[in-house]
C-alpha cells in the first residue's frame, strides 16, 4: 500500500503542477486579450440591449484576470525568485519523480510477481487434487478386493479363489486402479501351522529383510534363492499376487522392516496404511505400498484392536509406484513442460522424504499443496515451481520510464516559462522605454507639424491673396496664365498641407468631430460647384441624386462629410476621362428593403451610358446589411449610404488589397501622371469609420469603380434649438417659391439621367412629368389637361431627332390655349454651343451640367420672367453694387504680418473701403 500511495502522491503534484502551467499561458491570453481586442467587444456590445451589464461584468473579470496576472508577474515570474531557490525546486522536482519511478515499477514488479503466483497456485491445487482423486478411486478398489478374498477365499470352504483366478481378475480390473502397479494378499499363518501351510502351497516362507539389506537388478531377481523367514510367532506370506509383481509369492511380509510396520498398524487400526517410500523390489523404483487387513466376517464395527488382531485372516496390498503415476498425470494434463512438480512425505518434518521430483529451482516462487492418502498416520505434499525463469517486467519499466520523461518534460517546461517569463519582463521593461521615447517623438512631431503648417498656411495665404488681386489688375493672356498657374498650385499645396495635418490627427488618435446642423443637399451642390469646372473641360457628366427621404437637416460633421465626398469625387475626376460620375444619397432602409434604387451594370441603364462596377458588390461585406441592430444602433439616428460611381480607369486587381493603405498609390507612374500623395482614401476610412460606418468599393479595370460608404447622423428636425446651425450658401425659400405650381416636362430616353434630373427640378417645387421619347412628349403637350409650362429636353433627344426638325416647335407654337412652354436644353456645354441649335429658333434657353439647384433657380427665372425679370444687365448691376459697397466706409486692419496687411486691405479695397 506504500507504494501505491506514493504513486498516487506523484500524480496528483504533477497534476496540479500541469494545471497550473496551463492556468499561466490562459492568463497571458486573456491579458493579451483583454490589451488588444476590448475596445472592439465594447463597440459591438453597445449595439445590443443589456449592454452596459455586459460591459460592467467584462470590466470585473478583466480587472480581475489582470490582477491575478500581476500577482504572478511580481511573485512567481519575475526575478524576485532567485535562481538558487528555483534551482533547488527543479532538483527537489527531479529527485522526487525519479523515486516515484522506482516506487511505480516496483509496485508494479510485485503485481507481476502476486499474479505468477495465483497462476502456480492454481495450477499446482489442481494436480493435487486429481493425484488425490485418483489415488482414493484405488484405494477404494483395493478395499473392495479385500472384502472379495473375506467373501470367496476365507467364507467359503474350499476357496473359491487360486492363485490364476486373483492374477486375471486384477489384471483385468487393473483400469480400476489406474495409479497401482500390483495387488497382492498375504495370508495371517501362526508358526504352529508353519509346517501344514508349506505343504498344502507347495513352496517355503522366504524371508524379505535380506533383500532390503541387499538389493539387485530387476533382471538378477531370483526368489528361489531367497532364505526362508525365520522362525516367529507368525507370518504373513503372499498367498496372491497379480501378475506384474508375482514375484513377491511366498515372501513374509513381517520379515520386512517397512512392510511389518504397516502390517500390524493395518490389522491394529482396520484402516489403509501407507508405508514409508521405499526402494521397490525387482524394478527398484521408489514406491509405497497401501494396507488393508481382511477380518472375519463377524467382526463387530466397534471391535477394539485385540479383537481386531484376533480377528485378522490376511492382509491386501496395493503397490503404488510413486514416480510412475506422478509422470503419468503430468503428462496428461500436459503440464510437464511448464512446472517442476515435488511429491514429499513429510510424516517425519526434519527429513522429508522425496517421492517424486528433484530440488532443483529457478525463480524461487514455490507452492505447497497438502495431499491426503488416507493414512492419518502419514502426511503427504505437493510442491510446484516454474520450469522457466519469470520474463522481464517490461510493463513496469516503460510505465516508470514513461512517467519519468512525461516528470522530466514538465519540468523542462516550467524551467523554460519561468526563463521566458523573465526574459518577457526584460523585453517589457526595454519596449516601455521605447514606447516612452516613441510617445515623446509623437508629440515632437505633432508640435512640428502644428507649428510648421501655421507658419507654412500664413505665407501661402498671402501668395494666394495676392495672385488673386493680381489677376484683377490688366494683364495679358500668358500673364493671366501664369497666374492661375501658380494660384493653383498654391490651393493644391494648402490642400496637401491639410492632408498631412489629419492624418497625423488621425496617428495621434486627436481627431473629433463636430456636431452642428447642416443641409445635406446644399454641401453637395457645393461639391458639385467645386468640380463642375473640371467635368465640363473633359466632357465627364457629373450629377448628385439623393432621395427624398433622406431628411432636410441632418446633425453631424459637415465639414469632415464634405472632405469625404471631395476625396472620392477627385479621384473619380483624376481618373476618368470619359463617361460621368454619380454620387447617390439614400438610407440604409431603402437599400435593403427595395432593389430599385440599384444601378444595374447594363449600359442602358446608367448615367451616361457607359457600363459601371455594380455597387452591390461594394457593400457585400458590410455589417449594416447582415446584422439588423447595428442599422439603428442610436435613437433617433440616420444611417446614410453614399455611392460614388466612375467609368474611369478601375483600380488593377493587385493593387485593391492596398487601396486604404497611407501614402501607397497603384503604380509609380500615378503620382506622376496624376499627382497626388495617396492619403486621401486612408483619410476618408477613417473619417467614415469616426462617423461609426464602413466604407469599401468595386472596381472592374477599364471600367470603372464604385466606392459606398455608410454614415450615421442625427436627424435636425427635432433638436434644431441643441445644436448651432452650419451657415451654408444656399437657395432661400422665397426664390424657390416662385416655382411652385408650375409643371415641367423632361425628355430623356434614359432613366438614371431623368431621374436626377427630376430630383433638381423637384428642388424648385415644380411639378415634373417625365417622358423618354420626343413624340410622345409632344402628345402629353397637346392633351391640354394639366398645362406645361417649361420643357426641358436633354442634349441626347436634341441631336438625335430635334435639330434639324421644325415639327416639335411648330407644334408648340400652335398651342391655343395659354402662354407656349419654353424650351430649356440640358447640355454639357462642352460638347454643345450655339452654333449647333437652329438660328430659327430664339426662345430656347440652353442649362449646362451639372444640374445645382441655384444655378437651375437662375436660368429658369431669366427665361420664365420671375424673380429679377431677366435683366440682361443683372450681371453689370451686381459688379458695379459689389464694387460700391463699402464705398466711403473706414476700416481698420489689424496684423502682425505684413503680407496679410496687404492682402486684407487690397480686399477691402477691391468694394470702396478706406483702409
Amino acid at each position: 500500500m506504500s507504494l501505491l500511495h506514493v504513486f498516487g502522491f506523484g500524480l496528483k503534484v504533477g497534476h496540479l503542477l500541469w494545471m497550473l502551467y496551463c492556468w499561466v499561458a490562459s492568463m497571458i491570453s486573456v491579458n493579451w486579450f483583454i490589451n488588444g481586442e476590448f475596445k472592439g467587444a465594447e463597440a459591438v456590445l453597445l449595439g445590443h440591449s443589456g449592454s452596459k451589464m455586459w460591459l460592467k461584468c467584462w470590466d470585473k473579470f478583466s480587472n480581475y484576470s489582470f490582477n491575478i496576472h500581476h500577482q504572478y508577474y511580481q511573485y512567481v515570474g519575475s526575478k524576485r525568485i532567485s535562481k538558487t531557490w528555483w534551482r533547488k525546486l527543479l532538483f527537489s522536482w527531479i529527485i522526487g519523480w525519479i523515486l516515484a519511478s522506482i516506487s511505480i515499477f516496483y509496485y508494479m514488479s510485485f503485481q507481476a510477481t502476486e499474479k505468477r503466483m495465483e497462476t502456480l497456485t492454481s495450477i499446482c491445487d489442481e494436480r493435487a487434487r486429481m493425484l488425490q482423486d485418483q489415488f482414493n478411486v484405488s484405494m477404494n478398489h483395493i478395499q473392495a478386493i479385500s472384502i472379495l478374498i473375506s467373501t470367496f477365499h476365507h467364507g467359503k470352504t474350499p476357496s473359491a479363489i487360486d492363485q490364476r483366478t486373483f492374477a486375471r481378475y486384477t489384471e483385468r480390473t487393473a483400469f480400476e486402479r489406474p495409479l497401482t502397479s500390483g495387488v497382492a494378499y498375504a495370508v495371517r499363518v501362526l508358526h504352529s501351522e508353519r509346517e501344514q501351510f508349506e505343504k498344502q502351497q507347495g513352496w517355503t516362507i522366504k524371508r524379505m529383510d535380506t533383500l532390503e539389506q541387499n538389493p539387485v537388478h530387476k533382471d538378477d531377481y531370483n526368489p528361489d534363492l531367497l532364505e526362508p523367514s525365520p522362525i516367529q510367532e507368525e507370518y504373513a506370506p503372499v498367498v496372491f499376487a497379480q501378475d506384474i509383481i508375482s514375484h513377491v509369492v511366498s515372501i513374509d511380509m513381517l520379515s520386512g522392516q517397512e512392510d511389518s510396520k504397516n502390517v500390524l498398524c493395518a490389522r491394529k487400526s482396520g484402516k489403509g496404511v501407507l508405508t514409508a517410500p521405499f526402494r521397490l523390489l525387482k524394478t527398484n523404483r521408489l514406491g509405497v505400498i497401501l494396507t488393508f487387513a481382511v477380518y472375519k466376517r463377524d467382526l463387530p464395527l466397534n471391535a477394539t484392536p485385540t479383537e481386531r488382531i484376533q480377528a485378522t485372516d490376511g492382509y491386501l496390498g496395493g503397490v503404488f509406484d510413486i514416480e510412475s503415476l506422478v509422470e503419468k498425470l503430468l503428462q496428461q494434463l500436459a503440464s510437464k513442460q511448464t512446472i517442476l512438480v515435488n511429491v514429499l512425505d513429510t510424516t517425519n518434518q526434519s527429513y522429508p522424504i522425496s517421492m517424486y521430483g528433484s530440488n532443483a529451482s529457478n525463480d524461487g516462487l514455490e507452492h505447497v499443496s497438502l495431499l491426503n492418502f488416507g493414512d492419518p498416520f502419514r502426511k503427504h505434499e505437493m510442491r510446484c515451481r516454474f520450469k522457466q525463469k519469470p520474463p522481464w517486467p517490461w510493463l513496469g519499466i516503460t510505465t516508470s520510464i514513461g512517467i519519468l520523461v512525461i516528470a522530466l518534460l514538465v519540468g523542462h517546461i516550467f524551467h523554460a516559462t519561468v526563463n521566458r517569463i523573465a526574459k518577457v519582463e526584460d523585453d517589457c521593461h526595454k519596449m516601455m522605454e521605447l514606447k516612452k521615447q516613441a510617445e515623446a517623438a509623437d508629440v515632437a512631431k505633432s508640435q512640428f507639424l502644428a507649428t510648421v503648417s501655421h507658419e507654412i498656411r500664413t505665407p501661402m495665404n498671402g501668395v494666394l491673396g495676392m495672385l488673386h488681386m493680381l489677376m484683377d489688375t490688366d494683364l495679358d493672356v500668358t500673364q493671366l496664365d501664369y497666374v492661375r498657374t501658380a494660384q493653383a498650385s498654391g490651393k493644391a499645396l494648402v490642400a496637401l498641407i491639410n492632408e498631412v495635418l489629419d492624418q497625423a490627427k488621425i496617428e495621434s488618435g486627436k481627431l473629433e468631430l463636430e456636431e452642428v446642423q447642416f443641409d445635406l443637399r446644399a454641401i453637395l451642390d457645393d461639391v458639385l460647384s467645386l468640380f463642375s469646372g473640371k467635368s465640363q473641360d473633359k466632357g465627364v457628366e457629373l450629377a448628385v441624386y439623393i432621395s427624398d427621404q433622406v431628411p432636410q437637416m441632418l446633425i453631424g460633421d459637415p465639414g469632415r462629410f464634405r472632405q469625404i465626398i471631395i476625396n472620392l469625387m477627385g479621384n473619380s475626376i483624376k481618373f476618368t476621362e470619359k463617361g460621368h460620375i454619380l454620387v447617390t444619397v439614400h438610407l440604409v432602409e431603402e437599400v435593403i428593403d427595395s432593389i430599385e434604387v440599384e444601378t444595374e451594370s447594363s449600359s442602358e441603364n446608367t448615367l451616361s451610358g457607359f457600363p459601371v462596377a455594380d455597387r452591390r458588390q461594394s457593400w457585400k461585406g458590410f455589417r449594416t446589411f447582415s446584422q439588423e441592430g447595428l442599422i439603428h444602433p442610436f435613437s433617433h439616428s440616420i444611417n446614410l449610404i453614399v455611392s460614388v460611381e466612375d467609368t474611369g480607369e478601375g483600380i488593377p486587381l493587385e493593387a485593391q488589397s492596398r487601396v486604404f493603405t497611407p501614402f501607397m498609390q497603384v503604380g509609380p507612374s500615378i503620382s506622376r501622371t496624376h499627382g497626388g500623395t495617396g492619403i486621401g482614401l486612408s483619410i476618408s476610412k477613417c473619417l467614415v469609420n469616426l462617423m461609426k460606418g464602413e466604407i469599401s468599393f468595386a472596381s472592374i479595370p477599364k471600367i470603372g469603380s464604385t466606392f459606398t460608404f455608410t454614415a450615421i447622423f442625427t436627424s435636425g428636425s427635432s433638436s434644431s434649438k441643441k445644436y448651432k446651425s452650419q451657415q451654408i450658401n444656399k437657395m432661400s425659400n422665397s426664390v424657390s417659391s416662385e416655382f411652385y405650381g408650375m409643371r415641367a416636362l423632361v425628355m430623356d430616353p434614359r432613366p438614371v439621367r431623368a431621374k436626377v434630373s427630376k430630383y433638381q427640378i423637384r428642388r424648385l417645387g415644380i411639378h415634373v412629368e417625365v417622358v423618354s421619347k420626343w413624340k410622345q412628349g409632344l402628345s402629353s403637350i397637346c392633351r391640354g389637361s394639366n398645362a406645361i409650362n417649361m420643357v426641358i429636353v436633354e442634349q441626347e433627344v436634341w441631336d438625335k431627332y430635334l435639330n434639324n426638325s421644325t415639327l416639335f416647335f411648330d407644334t408648340l407654337e400652335k398651342i391655343d390655349y395659354g402662354t407656349p412652354p419654353k424650351v430649356f436644353l440640358l447640355s454639357n456645354s462642352i460638347s454643345s454651343s450655339g452654333a449647333n441649335i437652329s438660328t430659327g429658333v430664339c426662345n430656347m434657353t440652353v442649362i449646362p451640367k451639372p444640374l445645382r439647384s441655384s444655378m437651375l433657380a437662375a436660368a429658369l427665372q431669366r427665361t420664365m420672367g420671375v424673380g429679377n425679370k431677366g435683366n440682361p444687365c443683372n450681371g453689370q448691376l451686381n459688379s458695379l453694387s459689389l464694387r460700391n459697397l463699402l464705398l466711403g466706409r473706414k476700416i481698420l486692419i489689424v496684423d502682425d504680418n505684413n503680407v496679410n496687411l496687404k492682402v486684407a486691405a487690397g480686399a477691402m479695397k477691391k468694394y470702396g473701403a478706406d483702409c
